[in-house]
C-alpha cells in the first residue's frame, strides 16, 4: 500500500495536546486519502492550551477496522478521556489485532496501556508516565520513536517530525527523513 491511498483515524478528545493533534492531522491530510478524527460523542474537543474547538468527522462509535489503514492517539490529557470509552478502546484494540499501525504520542500510551496492548512490547510515551507503562509489561525506552511490530510510539512534540515519519513509512512511504538515515528511524529494533 502506499500512503497516499490510506485512511488514518485520529482518536482524541477535550484536553488534547494542539500539537500532537494539528501538526498529524495537516501532515497526513497532505499525504494520505482520508484522516478522520474522531471523539467519544463525536462533539469537536477543546484543546488544552485554548484552541478553540477542533473540527470531528465522527464518533468512536462509528469508526470500523475495515475503514482505516491506521490509528493515531495524540497526547495531552485528552487518552485520559478516551481510555474510559470502551468503543475507542475496542476500536484501537481490533486495529492491533488486525496488525495495522497503532501510532501514539506523549500520554496516548495511557490508551493502549488500558486496552491492555503493551505487554511484552518495547515503546516509549512521555517519561512523566513511564512507571505506569512499565507496570503494564512494557519495555520502554527513551527515544524519539520506537518501533515495535506495527506499534509506532513516540515521546513528546519535539519528536512530531520523526514519529509521522514513521507512521508514513509503516504506510508505504519513504519521507525524506528515512530516505537520509537509509530507511532506519531512530529506536527501531533491527
Amino acid at each position: 500500500m502506499e500512503a497516499k491511498n490510506a485512511s488514518v483515524a485520529i482518536l482524541t478528545a477535550d484536553f488534547f495536546e494542539e500539537s500532537e493533534v494539528l501538526f498529524p492531522y495537516y501532515r497526513l491530510l497532505g499525504q494520505t486519502r482520508k484522516v478522520v478524527v474522531a471523539t467519544p460523542d463525536g462533539r469537536p474537543p477543546k484543546g488544552k492550551g485554548g484552541l478553540g474547538q477542533f473540527t470531528v468527522q465522527a464518533s468512536f462509535a462509528d469508526l470500523a477496522v475495515s475503514d482505516f489503514d491506521a490509528v493515531l492517539v495524540p497526547g495531552g490529557f485528552a487518552p485520559d478521556i478516551v481510555r474510559r470509552n470502551s468503543e475507542g478502546l475496542d476500536f484501537l484494540t481490533q486495529m492491533d489485532r488486525a496488525g495495522k499501525p497503532v501510532a501514539m504520542i506523549c500520554h496516548g500510551a495511557w490508551v493502549a496501556l488500558t486496552a491492555g496492548l503493551l505487554r511484552g512490547r518495547t515503546v516509549t510515551s512521555a517519561p512523566f508516565i513511564r512507571p505506569e507503562v512499565e507496570a503494564a509489561g512494557a519495555n520502554w525506552r527513551d527515544e524519539p520513536v520506537v518501533i515495535d511490530g506495527n506499534m509506532i510510539t513516540s515521546r513528546l512534540p519535539q519528536d512530531l517530525d520523526v514519529w509521522i515519519d514513521a507512521l508514513l513509512g509503516a504506510l508505504g512511504t519513504s519521507t525524506p527523513a528515512m530516505a537520509a538515515s537509509g530507511g532506519r528511524v531512530e529506536g527501531r529494533d533491527s
